[in-house]
């Protein structure tokens, strides 16, 4: 019933017996077979509850490390609950005030921050109704930096808690009417408190756990789908699915191609040696009959041999798929026809320096049933990141590693190979390292038999090219732990 009391205190403005009700709650938390941890992860936190009174300054109660002192100022990750006297209590996870330690290793680790911004996404996704009611800070460590103004407007009735801990404060649920909502936000809150202390729920909360768990984990590695993409062309014409390699960008884009446009268009693979000429148009040389044997006519390009059949079927879709589309200068393929790339806009064209015949001749235009779709991988540094101005006129989404693929199709070693790796990029790696996590195709090796192999000649060849880029020497010795349990298969 631990849980349920502290949705109660949280919802229950009163002040009254404030020290005996957060301990009748802490102590609930804990024990089968209606707490929700073992008796054991009891001995993890302390409960920090003063009573409150006019004098106290800001109330809160706390869930901190036990070798902070009985009073005063602590240290160390916490849950702490803020009471206010005109609203529901507000929920957070909070620095101490006297710094990081002991907890230091858990806050710096990019996998705790990590979780925590996938928490409060997937709380305002579920239960913000189109409002924010969480909110995450980047780098929890960054104690320097407070709630920004942005949020402290959207939360007035806070101010006062704010004022005083705004700066130790790193992840925040503003609750609602909804009690399903705060319920949810305590639960994923401490489930993560008492994951990173080691202890997992017991055995009756740990489908809740999972639940609770795959929700906010869909934030982390959101996983798009065929439909989803091909929506987001109907809408915005111009999308870019990137993401890192092995995650069926390429093969994404094929079935859309295929199926959702009925082959209706074509696949072109961008390269360092793409030029303007290539994609767009412009002269090339044409045998002749005449005594020079060759002269130079204009020539199209992909995208105009594309658009001229888009343009001759105005009542059907076409696709172009880019593969690899920034593994080229984009700046110098496209040149003026960057203009042309507004979803919205009406009847945008360009001239042309030759005549290109019919249906264009001097003036280029995109047919409006003419889709784009680039796929881009997220892993290549050797390339440059696409610029501002094509990033406005693309939609951009993510696809990720998903675990339900290799559930599918994977075997048990392989299965639990993706677990162990996914989990090292999850906790290790940093924001720009962590595009660099393999894909579900490593992991798609359906016999036992075979499994070892199929890991050792495709997915450990990835690892160790990270290793010697120094893509990965942030957790370098966790990579190499795993590459050695690859072996020892």
């Amino acid at each position: 019933m631990g849980i349920a009391d502290l949705v109660d205190i949280v919802h229950e403005s009163s002040s009254e017996s404030w020290t005996a009700r957060n301990k009748t709650a802490f102590e609930a938390l804990f024990g089968s077979p209606d707490g929700r941890y073992p008796k054991s992860a009891a001995k993890e936190v302390t409960l920090r509850a003063p009573e409150i009174s006019p004098d106290s300054g800001v109330p809160f109660a706390a869930y901190i490390h036990p070798s902070n002192p009985p009073s005063g100022p602590y240290s160390g990750l916490s849950f702490v609950i803020f009471p206010v006297s005109d609203g529901p209590s507000l929920i957070g996870m909070v620095v101490g005030t006297q710094g990081l330690t002991p907890d230091e290793a858990i806050l710096g680790r990019p996998g705790h921050a990590r979780k925590v911004r996938a928490i409060c996404s997937w709380l305002n996704q579920k239960y913000g109704g189109g409002s924010l009611v969480a909110w995450a800070k980047q780098d929890p460590t960054r104690t320097d930096l407070t709630v920004p103004d942005v949020m402290r407007r959207r939360w007035p009735i806070y101010k006062s808690v704010f004022d005083r801990y705004g700066k130790e404060m790193y992840a925040l649920y503003c609750p609602t009417a909804d009690h399903g909502g705060t319920e949810s936000a305590i639960t994923a809150f401490l489930d993560l408190l008492f994951e990173e202390r080691d202890h997992q729920p017991i055995a009756s909360c740990q489908a809740n756990c999972q639940s609770i768990r795959n929700g906010w984990f869909e934030h982390l590695m959101p996983h798009v789908q065929r439909e989803e993409a091909a929506a987001l062309l109907a809408e915005r014409r111009y999308v870019i699915v990137q993401g890192p390699p092995g995650t069926g960008k390429t093969m994404m884009a094929t079935d859309l191609l295929k199926d959702e446009y009925q082959g209706r268009g074509r696949t072109i693979q961008f390269h360092p040696n793409t030029t303007y000429e290539n994609f767009i148009g412009g002269l090339a040389p044409a045998n002749t009959a005449g005594e020079l044997g060759l002269r130079f006519t204009p020539t199209r390009g992909c995208l105009m041999e594309v658009a001229d059949q888009a343009s001759r079927d105005p009542s059907h879709g076409y696709l172009l798929h880019i593969d690899e589309i920034n593994r080229a200068d984009l700046g110098k393929i496209l040149g003026e026809a960057i203009f042309l790339l507004e979803p919205s806009a009406e009847d945008r064209k360009i001239d042309l320096p030759y005549d290109f015949g019919e249906p264009f001749h001097r003036t280029f235009f995109l047919p409006k049933n003419l889709h784009i779709l680039g796929t881009m991988n997220s892993a290549d540094r050797s390339i440059a990141i696409v610029d501002i101005a094509l990033r406005r006129r693309f939609a951009f989404v993510s696809l990720w590693p998903s675990m339900s693929v290799v559930e599918a199709h994977g075997s048990a070693t392989t299965q639990k190979a993706f677990r162990e790796l996914v989990s090292i990029f999850i906790e290790h790696a940093t924001d720009d390292a962590f595009p660099l996590v393999p894909g579900h195709s490593y992991f798609l090796e359906p016999q036992e038999s075979k499994a070892k192999q199929s890991l050792l000649v495709n997915l450990a060849p990835l690892l160790e090219e990270y290793l010697a880029q120094g893509y990965v020497g942030g957790f370098a010795e966790p990579i190499r732990a795993f590459l050695q349990e690859l072996r020892g298969l």
